[in-house]
């Protein structure tokens, strides 16, 4: 494939996965209106799954696999599609479910396209979208093209001390890991400017993307929570990676400009992070 025919191919998966995720996140909307409740509980009795998520998932598939049946998908809430293109379709059907069951207005449909193997498993995502249904907002990228939202070029802010950064990140599920993850932000804490819980990882690194937060870490995500929002993120102009200098991963992801990235990195190892 010329360089000319990859540019139109991701072109064509982006295109793909904003109207998927449009549909979807018209769909999860009506759905949260209707009314919401625990369908089941997942790693503990607070990790949730709603029947919205689990139906939104459904029809994400549907259209996926109406449009490229040859395409793997890795999703949260059903087993993986195993596919022959080498091409994956990354999904969370409803990041921040949470606040989704809550009806605080901070969920999203997150859906990115991955060549060589899930993202954070090794493989280069193509295109990533994320939209928040509740505030119509859509953030977009396609590898190497930038990212946008509403055609706006995102572009993270730059030029920023850890002293002065506002810093995104998110808790675990289970008690132990919460704990830990205390433990690390009462080291941090001092070293910033504040700390924001958006309680949705995808919509935390458009956060950043967009200049809303500065910085952002997290440890113990899937690949679905990170995958579209690292993409976006980094077509904005972060540095986003995970530990020992690797790639972001379950274990870890940091995200922030380059200068700050290193310092945040460099507080986050001194806190006991092996960032």
């Amino acid at each position: 494939m010329t360089q000319h025919e990859a540019s139109v191919a991701s072109v064509a998966l982006l295109d793909l996965a904003r109207d998927i995720a449009v549909r979807a996140a018209e769909f999860a909307l009506d759905a949260r209106r209707a009314g919401v409740s625990v369908a089941a509980t997942k790693s503990t009795p607070t990790d949730i799954v709603t029947a919205a998520d689990r139906d939104t998932e459904t029809l994400i598939r549907s259209l996926i696999l109406e449009s490229r049946p040859d395409d793997g998908i890795v999703g949260e809430e059903d087993a993986a599609h195993i596919g022959t293109s080498g091409l994956d379709w990354v999904v969370d059907p409803i990041d921040g479910t949470v606040n989704f069951l809550y009806g605080i207005p901070a969920w999203a449909v997150s859906i990115a396209v991955v060549e060589g193997g899930a993202a954070g498993l090794g493989g280069t995502t193509l295109a990533g979208v994320v939209v928040n249904p509740v505030t119509g907002e859509l953030f977009e990228a396609r590898a190497g093209a930038g990212a946008r939202l509403a055609g706006r070029e995102l572009v993270v802010n730059t030029g920023v001390a850890l002293g002065s950064a506002l810093v995104g990140t998110g808790f675990g599920y289970a008690a132990e890991r919460r704990r830990e993850q205390a433990a690390v932000l009462l080291e941090l804490l001092p070293h910033i400017r504040d700390i924001r819980r958006g309680g949705s990882a995808s919509l935390d690194l458009c956060s950043l993307a967009s200049g809303r937060l500065d910085a952002y870490y997290e440890r113990g995500l899937n690949a679905w929570d990170h995958a579209a929002g690292a993409l976006i993120a980094r077509e904005a102009g972060a540095q986003v990676g995970g530990p020992h200098g690797g790639r972001e991963s379950s274990e870890l992801i940091v995200a922030a400009a380059p200068g700050l990235f290193e310092e945040l990195s460099d507080a986050l190892r001194a806190a006991g992070v092996d960032a």
